[in-house]
């Protein structure tokens, strides 16, 4: 039975038992705090399964895809182990329980009409305690006990050890169906060659909430679940009769293309095949996150990513592969997954280019690592020590990606031992690894789960209205872990105040949330923040006046201006993620955002910076949008409608069923230029947007750029902020606003030409054509010279006529300094040798080089020793009232005889106030008093006296 033919027997099974067939979470919950990605198949059910939401079914069925890396060193060494992973699972919420569950999976295991499995080779294990299960695979099943295992809670319970061990909540005992495969054909099991019982499902039966230490801290659930998971590759591994989950048809051509690419042989059992299942696991794991949106970063889940790419990259080095492969196998996932995840290849190019760029970067530090290593043994050796130390194995993992088991290896080959615990120990406090972060269902309940389950849902009345009558039906005093439920609230206390129904708009999708008042009989509540936490809206603000009791009743208003200011840049950002996509292309799908009044923050993807013209234009294809004026229509709609209708969804984002479209337009063609899902508060024509100003553009991590933009009020006052400060730039440089650009590209080049001249580079002429601008007749065009000459200065806008003023103040010091010099007459190592002494046979040159720089003294001293055979030379320079430089050098000989330039300049920096060192060679210091170079010099001749021993 084929991989995708097994997913669709188990939904469609489920279906004929009355399940509801849901779709697969994402891999990336971004709502979950508890969870980096998606670790199972209950995950997107924990509301339901504590009761937190209304219930639109009772009884689920799913194929999950998950991520976990709690076992990663196992990936690609056993048959089984996986990171990325899909889980078959059929789930009830107080529905049926432990006989329907039981009968049900033995039906579909064993019936020929599903899968089939011969009864004799399946045997389960139940919690010890659970003869009730027990029983039903006894009794009922007609399973005999010897195929019946009674377990330990640490291996039949969920979670495991929660008895004992907690944490306290619902928890409860399970039971794992496993399944015997013959070695050898021939007769009954005790005639023939069998492998080791494979576990292929677990029935979790949550009957208790944990309460407190043993005993008797299991009190029983009013409402019983059932959660249940199969793994879809180990079972198909069964049904095809392959020796590993890597051997299905779902993932064979995948190692194969992989050895392919590699340019080596795949076998079973050879180092390369481990290396080939386990590149083969990451590049599938790897290739759904990056789908999702979830590039290689520093932290949480794109740390993840980082992670599985690097140790994929190193297994293709140790089998010889230099250059980028696994972005070629990108193709070949999305082929072999499309049945379930069409999805995946529109998506293909950007996810091949994102893990390409990861794979260069890393293919640069490799040889770094493994050099590393082999001094780290060198030290090992050095030291008689018999093992490696865990700590400096993480840091070099989180330093050059070098994965631990690769280090254990290469130690082994040294016979050295590597320390596991200290590895773990340091990875822990790093805090990166996903996979334990499963389950947190299990926590304890506070007042605001207490009200979800007693109101069910806040009824949002506020897309129509911002004002609207309410009851408060729950107050919520204090904070963190410290929350009560209180019946009243005095004047001056803070609060969460839970309304049956509100016009306040609870901060999601970006969008902050609401302001404003809460007014009943002699009291005034100001709402300062609208928060969501499931169905439930909080008002969280402070008594102004009076006080009030929980069924009172209150008039709830929204500040409407600032609802409006949010509202309009709200729309502003439909708008600019459709005209992102027009310019750049639909991979430019939004990373995350945050709306506010009359502002906005927009993170997209794309691999580089956006260029000045793309800017441009995108910023006047928001603004043809809004000049249009069309309208902005929100419906709900069926997900298959809108999906018709050309919605745009972003990939990895899981819609309700129905859902809330907002289109925007038409332009003049007499199509919507937008049509987004979203539920957020929009306006009715984006004529209302009033004006748009482009910010900002700037990169946030790999492969994520983000736009800062305003509207309404605020761009009004940019365009001002626009218009002062290049008018004030003008009148800094003494030109005309048109030639401003002009002038800042002159006045870069006078300050590298002089800086050019002082470091001995030549000529301090800055020749530039003469360019005449155009004269500045609108905002736009004075909006791009000022956004020309932040470019060139690499500052922000309102930074030009500041950054202006500054660099002339440079370079007339740097004029300066050239004066001074020219004064001083031509410099060259002659000149200098003509001002030396002879001590002791060693030619000293202790001089002062006024206006030189850094570089030009640095040449001038390597002249110096080449023209002598034994030299000590220290040359000084100031720059300005408060900077002086100081060089030393001596030649080999004298270094030879224990001498040393750092050890010498190191008291003449502290006669001009300053301090430094270097090489023995050549060393470098600096000082603040240019007042005390005579000193100085004089304090180097008096060091350098008794250090030639003369």
């Amino acid at each position: 039975m084929k991989t995708d033919e097994l997913r669709e027997k188990y939904l469609a099974f489920y279906e004929s038992k009355g399940h509801t067939r849901v779709a697969s979470d994402v891999l990336v919950p971004t709502w979950d705090p508890s969870v980096l990605f998606t670790p199972a198949g209950m995950n997107q059910f924990k509301d339901h399964f504590l009761g937190k939401v209304k219930l639109d079914y009772t009884r689920a069925t799913t194929c999950q895809k998950c991520l976990r890396t709690g076992d990663i060193d196992n990936v690609g060494r056993t048959p089984r182990h996986h990171t990325f992973f899909e889980m078959l699972g059929n789930f009830s919420f107080g529905d049926y329980f432990k006989r329907d569950a039981i009968h049900w999976a033995w039906e579909f295991l064993t019936d020929k009409k599903w899968l089939g499995l011969p009864a004799a080779q399946l045997s389960v294990t139940v919690y010890k305690d659970d003869k009730e299960a027990a029983d039903i695979w006894n009794r009922e099943i007609g399973l005999p006990m010897s195929r019946i295992s009674f377990e330990e809670e640490d291996e039949n319970f969920w979670p495991a050890s929660a008895p004992s061990q907690g944490p306290d909540g619902v928890c409860g005992p399970c039971s794992e169906i496993y399944y015997t495969a013959p070695l050898a054909e021939g007769g009954p099991p005790h005639k023939g060659r069998w492998a080791e019982p494979l576990e292929i499902w677990n029935l979790v039966f949550t009957q208790f909430n944990r309460v407190g230490d043993p005993p008797n801290n299991l009190q029983p659930l009013p409402s019983k679940n059932i959660d249940t998971g199969m793994g879809l590759e180990r079972t198909a591994a069964v049904l095809q009769g392959v020796p590993t989950n890597y051997h299905i048809d779902s993932l064979m051509p995948l190692v194969q293309a992989a050895a392919e690419v590699c340019g080596v042989k795949y076998e079973l059992n050879s180092e390369d095949g481990r290396r080939l299942r386990r590149i083969s696991d990451h590049v599938r794991a790897c290739t759904f996150a990056v789908h999702e949106n979830v590039y290689p970063g520093p932290n949480k889940e794109k740390y993840v990513v980082k992670r599985l790419l690097r140790r994929a990259v190193l297994d293709g080095h140790q089998m010889g592969v230099h250059d980028p492969f696994l972005y070629k196998l990108v193709p070949t996932v999305a082929e072999l997954m499309k049945a379930a995840y069409p999805d995946l290849a529109e998506t293909t190019q950007r996810v091949a280019s994102v893990i390409e760029k990861e794979e260069s970067n890393f293919f640069g530090t490799i040889d770094g690592g493994l050099n590393r290593i082999g001094r780290v043994f060198d030290e090992i050796r050095k030291d008689n020590r018999t093992a490696v130390d865990g700590v400096v194995a993480a840091e070099l993992y989180q330093t050059y990606g070098v994965p631990p088991e690769l280090f254990e290896s290469l130690a082994a080959e040294q016979h050295l031992a590597f320390d596991w615990d200290g590895y773990r120990r340091a990875m822990a406090e790093h805090a990166e690894d996903s996979g334990k972060l499963v389950h947190t269902v299990m926590g304890a309940k506070g007042p605001i789960d207490s009200l979800k389950q007693a109101l069910d849902a806040t009824e949002f009345v506020g897309y129509g209205t911002t004002e609207a009558t309410a009851k408060i039906v729950g107050v919520v005093t204090g904070a963190g872990g410290n929350q009560q439920l209180a019946e009243s609230l005095q004047q001056g206390e803070a609060a969460v105040l839970v309304l049956d129904s509100t016009p306040f708009y609870g901060e999601s999708g970006g969008q902050v949330g609401d302001t404003g008042t809460l007014t009943g009989e002699g009291f005034v509540f100001s709402v300062t923040d609208t928060q969501k936490d499931g169905s439930l809206f909080l008002h969280r603000g402070v008594l102004l006046k009076g006080s009030l009791d929980t069924g009172d009743d209150v008039i709830a208003k929204v500040n409407e201006d600032r609802r409006d200011a949010i509202r309009r840049a709200h729309s502003a950002t439909h708008l600019l993620h459709w005209a992102l996509q027009k310019t750049l292309g639909s991979h430019a799908q939004q990373q995350g955002s945050k709306v506010d009044a009359d502002w906005l923050r927009f993170d997209f993807t794309n691999l580089s910076a956006v260029e000045p013209e793309q800017l441009a234009t995108i910023a006047a294809d928001v603004e043809a949008c809004v000049a249009a004026a069309g309208a902005v229509k929100c419906e709900t709609l069926p997900l298959a409608d809108a999906r018709q209708a050309g919605a745009m969804m972003l990939f990895g984002e899981k819609y309700p069923d129905p859902v809330r479209m907002v289109s925007m337009g038409p332009l003049a063609s007499g199509d919507a230029f937008s049509r987004e899902l979203c539920g957020g508060t929009h306006l009715t024509n984006t004529g209302e947007v009033g004006v748009f100003e482009l910010v900002a553009e700037e990169g946030v991590s790999a492969g994520t750029r983000r736009i800062t933009a305003v509207t309404g009020e605020r761009a009004k006052a940019n365009r001002q902020e626009v218009v002062a400060a290049l008018a004030e730039t003008a009148r800094t440089l003494g030109v005309a606003e048109e030639t401003v650009v002009e002038a800042v590209g002159r006045l870069l080049a006078r300050q590298r030409a002089l800086k050019k001249k002082i470091s001995g580079g030549g000529a301090a002429k800055a020749e530039q054509a003469q360019i005449r601008g155009a004269k500045l007749e609108s905002y736009a065009q004075r909006r791009a010279a000022l956004a020309d000459a932040a470019r060139q200065l690499s500052v922000a806008p309102t930074e030009v006529a500041p950054r202006c003023a500054a660099l002339m103040a440079e370079i007339e010091k740097l004029e300066a300094q050239v004066k001074q010099r020219d004064a001083a007459g031509p410099l060259d190592a002659d000149t200098l040798l003509a001002k030396a002494e002879v001590i002791d046979g060693v030619t000293v040159l202790i001089a002062e080089t006024p206006g030189v720089a850094a570089p030009l003294m640095r040449q001038l001293i390597d002249a110096v020793r080449q023209k002598t055979s034994s030299a000590a030379v220290l040359l000084a320079s100031a720059e300005g009232d408060d900077k002086v430089t100081l060089i030393a050098g001596i030649t080999k000989d004298l270094q030879d005889r224990g001498l040393s330039a750092g050890k010498w300049i190191g008291p003449v920096a502290k006669a001009v106030g300053g301090g430094g060192g270097g090489r023995p060679d050549l060393a470098q210091a600096g000082g603040k008093d240019p007042s005390k170079i005579a000193e100085a010099i004089a304090t180097a001749r008096e060091t350098i006296v008794p250090m030639l021993g003369a």
